[in-house]
């Protein structure tokens, strides 16, 4: 089976899973009492596939949907401020079809690139707890083995460069040529040539306080951006 294919039935495995209980609870329970500028929306309610070029170089791993974004869309990063700034850096970028992203029929498609996340359900206050992230890793590990050709890896917050990494450990890849330490813009390299950027969560939370600005954002997508480039000429490391 090609690597589409496969990916197409984790994605249809992933939407069906009920392994946490506190986390059905919350995404469910969201989308019946939605805040009022949603309300009347039908909310996705299950858990988020990753998507995007399943031929993929880069890969972004973030925390986890939103309960009012992607809980509510059905797509990653699509219907809120974070994804907004997510979607406009890789537009610009080049790994983007357009700069924003409202819901998941808008026409959006990613190029060389390919958006997972540590937990596929939304997490009450954005915390999922550590045995939420362990029920959740299998899929992870999938998709890192069926997503052979990427060479370049952005950890979206702390959670999502940690997952990255905890993954590779349970596969068994090569180590990291110095001991990883994550930050915005850091690159951590491996003995089998993939990188592995550190970039600030584009949360509000983040946006709002000016921790992470648009420059700062574009700029770790630009640097993936030249290490996919030297990755596929076979220059540097990548």
């Amino acid at each position: 089976m090609k690597s589409h294919a496969r990916l197409d039935a984790l994605n249809a495995r992933i939407v069906v899973c009920r392994r946490c209980p506190r986390l059905v609870a919350h995404r469910e329970g969201v989308a019946v009492a939605p805040p009022r500028r949603y309300a009347g929306q039908a909310y996705w309610a299950r858990p988020l596939p990753g998507f995007g070029d399943p031929a993929a170089r880069l890969l972004l791993v973030g925390l986890a949907p939103a309960a009012h974004g992607g809980n509510r869309t059905g797509r990653m990063f699509t219907g809120d401020q974070s994804g907004l700034w997510l979607f406009r850096a890789l537009w610009e970028t080049g790994f983007a079809s357009q700069p924003g992203s409202v819901h998941r029929d808008d026409g959006l498609t990613l190029r060389g690139a390919y958006i997972t996340a540590a937990i596929r359900c939304a997490p009450p206050a954005n915390k999922p707890t550590i045995t939420e992230i362990a029920r959740c890793q299998p899929y992870l590990l999938e998709e890192l083995v069926l997503l052979d050709r990427v060479r370049v890896v952005v950890g979206l917050g702390r959670i999502g460069w940690q997952a990255y990494l905890r993954a590779r450990r349970a596969l068994g890849a090569p180590p990291a040529r110095a001991r990883p330490a994550f930050g915005h813009g850091s690159v951590t390299r491996f003995e089998d040539g993939i990188a592995l950027l550190g970039c600030y969560h584009p949360s509000q939370q983040n946006t709002f306080t000016g921790k992470l600005t648009r420059p700062m954002l574009r700029r770790v997508f630009a640097t993936a951006r030249r290490l996919v480039a030297q990755a596929a000429l076979g220059t540097g490391a990548p």
